[in-house]
């Protein structure tokens, strides 16, 4: 397989421009108006105060790296890997990108090396004692899960978050030619005890123009920009409402923010504590106050609210529904380790890339301690879909998707079965990897392995048909 994006941290300054450029006065500076030169100093400045802050985290839970030596002469490269004129990276014959953690650990791509793993059991307690019934999972097996979850790698919410109030901005029901009615959203959260940070939930909602009355809502974990009018469309197209939330608003995609957005106007500038919460957990509690809103607006059945995101946000869109039981139904597409596959699979991305500098900022400071330990992580990627449970799921990938790892993401739903059949529902119905576009459907954990990359249009129509006989059922 050929990898069709490169590994997630490489992204980060991208996407810290794509979704702070239109917050200016909160998040970031008009990137627009910057030369090129401007532009290097500041991201510059970024990866410093990023890179600074992480080390505070290990310093603080006296965690420390390996000496290694130079790439080119560390003995664990695996010696088919070649790097390309001009560049520090390394690349196999099929192009797959291999990068070295900093725990020495390098990326893999193959199947026959992925394994030595051992997943924990979801149906065992932490006493030993098996969970045979709905009630023990409610009462006694979710909590535990819930709990490791939150205070070991995503953090917990803080209880003292402000109060957020929404107004509409504007309305045009000439939207899609005239199909749609489009309103812009901005919620205003109160930062009275920090005003140097200026956080909100900016969003945009379509709901279909001819609709007869109330209609089921996709909310969509994006940044600022470009809209996804392609997608936006199809969802209009069938019936239903869409809405666009903007993470970037509510805190910066990187460790350079941290003391800033949502969680620096709570900690009102102070470093975070290691069991707090990181980027995806705040962008799951923004998520949670727009559906406090969306759930008002008598345009949309307020029982049938999804949400879906990709790459980061499909990461983002699991955690928001196992931490929220009024999300309706997920899909979260190519989303990777600290999404839906497998942790511990040693796989494309893997545990000790999301806990290096350029991507420890999504999750708790706790989850740090995992790099290059991952064995020791107490939860993995089949019990944050447990957390859904019994909620439908679609979980896809692609072909040449390789560091999102389709294949573990597949052995995570899988693993994920037993809760569901539990609790009555249908998980997957088999245990052989499906071909390319084929979907696994009949259930409610449904998934798919798209032929391609790193995308998530080629699933929009089966995810749309998936929840409209999910949706019909709870009508």
């Amino acid at each position: 397989m050929r990898v069709n994006m490169h590994p997630g941290w490489f992204l980060i300054p991208f996407v810290v421009l794509t979704l702070t450029v239109q917050r200016v006065n909160a998040q970031a500076p008009d990137f627009q108006k910057m030369t090129p030169e401007e532009r290097k100093v500041y991201m510059d400045k970024m990866r410093e105060a990023s890179q600074d802050d992480w080390q505070r985290v290990m310093n603080r839970l006296n965690l420390k790296l390996p000496t290694l030596p130079p790439p080119t002469d560390d003995p664990k490269r695996p010696s088919h890997l070649k790097q390309k004129e001009g560049s520090t990276n390394w690349y196999d014959d099929e192009g797959n990108t291999h990068v070295r953690s900093g725990w020495g650990n390098w990326s893999n791509y193959d199947e026959s090396k992925a394994g030595g793993y051992t997943l924990p059991d979801p149906l065992v307690l932490k006493n030993g004692k098996p969970v045979k019934n709905a009630n023990t999972w409610w009462k006694q097996r979710r909590p535990e899960l819930l709990a490791d979850f939150l205070t070991e790698i995503y953090g917990n919410t803080p209880k003292n978050t402000p109060k957020v109030t929404f107004a509409v901005t504007a309305v045009t029901d000439t939207a899609l030619r005239s199909r749609a009615i489009r309103k812009t959203i901005a919620g205003r959260i109160d930062n009275t005890r920090y005003p140097s940070a200026k956080p909100s939930i900016d969003m945009t909602l379509y709901t279909p123009a001819n609709a007869k009355g109330p209609v089921p809502l996709i909310v969509l974990v994006w940044g600022a920009f470009p809209t996804p009018m392609v997608t936006i469309d199809r969802v209009i197209s069938a019936g239903w409402a869409v809405a666009v939330v903007n993470t970037g608003a509510v805190q910066m995609d990187s460790g350079a923010g941290l003391h800033e957005g949502i969680i620096g106007l709570v900690s009102e500038g102070k470093d975070r504590k290691p069991d707090e919460w990181g980027v995806l957990a705040a962008w799951s509690w923004g998520l949670s106050r727009a559906l406090d809103y969306f759930e008002t607006d008598k345009a949309i059945n307020p029982k049938q609210i999804g949400i879906q995101g990709h790459s980061r946000w499909g990461k983002t869109a699991l955690l928001a529904a196992a931490t929220d039981p009024r999300w309706a139904i997920v899909y979260a597409s190519c989303s990777g380790s600290m999404g839906a596959s497998l942790e511990k699979r040693n796989y494309g991305e893997t545990i000790d890339n999301v806990a290096g500098s350029g991507e420890y900022h999504w999750m708790a400071g706790n989850f740090v301690k995992y790099g290059g330990n991952w064995q020791a992580m107490p939860v993995d990627a089949h019990e944050l879909i447990d957390l859904i449970a019994p909620r439908p799921v679609f979980i896809t990938g692609g072909t040449k998707d390789s560091w999102s790892d389709s294949h573990g993401e597949f052995l995570a739903c899988v693993a994920a079965s037993p809760v569901y059949e539990l609790l009555g529902k249908k998980g997957l119905s088999t245990t052989v990897m499906p071909k390319p576009d084929e979907s696994l459907m009949d259930g409610d954990l449904a998934f798919r392995n798209h032929e391609g990359g790193h995308t998530d249009l080629p699933d929009w129509p089966v995810f749309i048909q998936f929840a409209k006989k999910q949706f019909k059922q709870t009508n």
